[in-house]
């Protein structure tokens, strides 16, 4: 079966060789190491019949009926694994390292390959990206009303080489009702940790990394608690922008898009927004006046993210912003905040 090694070894190598995730095609989906193929020993059927039928009959029972199964499809993993990587060095998994791992492994090795099998699997992935939350590195959160444009300064801030790490693009979404809109299909809370850490491992851990201001939960993904106790408690700053440079601003983002949608994200917020003036901005939508309806929903946003602003631990820094990213950016050289 190849070479087992821990999951400090493992995660030094995941930049340097290739990923197999062995496995079901479902477990793969609810969260799997970034950059990871799924090659999967079992499809889900096949893993569900598996496991009944060594809780029915037994362990030996189950591995024949596995062997059954995969049989036929040896000569379709090694097919698969040549399309995938022509680097003979490969890291492999599974659920808790066991023989799904091992198995994929010992065929990986029969062809030429040098897999190297991570002790525990994906369980003890999650187990070290859940601890790695709580190292004390340094954050500064950028924060500002609704359509300020922060994440076009987020993206300056790493042209100009400062560390950045875009939680909403992480996460497929732009953190309001509206977020969801014109974005790809969001992951699950177990893979956005995934990815977090991702970003997090490649950074400096002795430089500032910049995040934007964000609630615990962006659309349906949750940041860790750990991580977000640690923003909450980080130095920030907040950039002010006129309502009408917002608006233009929003206007440009969500004209485009298909004004039921638009509607839709207005019916979820209803109830705060008030029943009178929801139906009066989706009135505006369908009469193509996106302007007021804008107006209407940032009254809410507005108010939400003041009181946000109060109860900050560490009130922010104020920084008056008209758009012009390089003045925005010798401000914060300034403050000696990059």
């Amino acid at each position: 079966m190849g070479k087992t090694i821990g999951i400090d070894e493992f995660i030094y190598l995941i930049d340097k060789y290739p990923i197999v995730d062995v496995r079901s095609p479902s477990e793969f989906a609810r969260g799997h190491i970034p950059s990871a193929i799924n090659i999967p020993l079992f499809n889900d059927e096949e893993r569900a019949a598996v496991g009944t039928t060594y809780i029915k009959k037994g362990r030996q029972e189950a591995i024949k009926q596995g062997l059954k199964i995969v049989g036929p499809k040896l000569v379709h993993f090694i097919n698969e694994i040549n399309n995938q990587t022509q680097q003979k060095n490969i890291l492999v998994y599974c659920w808790r390292g066991g023989m799904r791992s091992a198995s994929m492994s010992w065929l990986f090795e029969l062809v030429g390959y040098k897999p190297l099998t991570l002790i525990g699997g994906y369980k003890s992935y999650r187990r070290f990206v859940q601890a790695y939350f709580d190292k004390p590195y340094k954050l500064v959160v950028l924060g500002g009303m609704t359509g300020s444009g922060k994440t076009e300064i987020l993206k300056a801030l790493k042209e100009k080489g400062e560390q950045v790490i875009d939680l909403e693009g992480l996460a497929n979404h732009k953190g309001s009702a509206f977020g969801w809109i014109n974005q790809p299909a969001q992951p699950s809370t177990e893979h956005f940790e995934n990815l977090l850490f991702d970003a997090i491992r490649k950074q400096n851990p002795e430089k500032p990394i910049w995040v934007e201001d964000e609630s615990i939960s962006i659309g349906k993904v949750f940041i860790p608690q750990a991580f977000y106790e640690r923003m909450s408690n980080s130095p920030s700053v907040a950039i002010e922008v006129s309502v009408e440079n917002r608006i233009n601003r929003l206007l440009d983002e969500y004209t485009h898009c298909d004004s039921k949608h638009l509607i839709d994200s207005v019916c979820r917020i209803q109830k705060r927004l008030g029943l009178e003036k929801a139906a009066k901005c989706i009135k505006l939508i369908q009469d193509g006046n996106m302007a007021e309806a804008i107006r209407i929903v940032l009254e809410y946003y507005d108010k939400t993210y003041r009181y946000g602003l109060e109860n900050k631990k560490i009130p922010p820094k104020i920084i008056a912003f008209d758009g012009n990213v390089k003045y925005l950016l010798d401000k914060l050289v300034e403050q000696n905040l990059c």
